[in-house]
């Protein structure tokens, strides 16, 4: 038998540091560890709370320094392999037309480059 995957969307690894910041605060909410069309996974140094909701901010690599806002709400998280570290996974609540278009192309991009 297989694992089930809830996941409505394929995820892409980032190889880049890519820090997602909480843009009510300018602090760094954790670093980019996959994303998809509906969701990421983040790697920080606290967890956050529990069901929370963000807004936050992103650059990512190959979209010509344009940065993406979305709103997410925690779904999950759980200690890391690294002492100190988290690993949350959020769920994508909100995204304007725009930034949903350019997070599209460069999903489509990183499925083969370097990102």
């Amino acid at each position: 038998m297989g694992t089930f995957e809830q996941r409505g969307a394929p995820r892409r690894r980032t190889r880049l540091p890519i820090p997602v910041i909480d843009t009510m605060t300018d602090q760094i909410l954790g670093q980019l560890g996959n994303l998809s069309a509906t969701g990421m996974m983040l790697i920080g140094g606290r967890a956050p709370n529990s069901a929370a909701v963000y807004q936050v901010s992103m650059s990512l690599p190959g979209a010509d320094g344009a940065m993406l806002l979305v709103g997410i709400q925690e779904q999950w998280n759980e200690p890391a392999t690294t002492l100190g570290q988290t690993w949350s996974g959020y769920r994508i609540v909100a995204i304007n037309d725009r930034d949903a278009a350019q997070l599209d192309r460069w999903l489509e991009h990183a499925a083969s480059s370097e990102y």
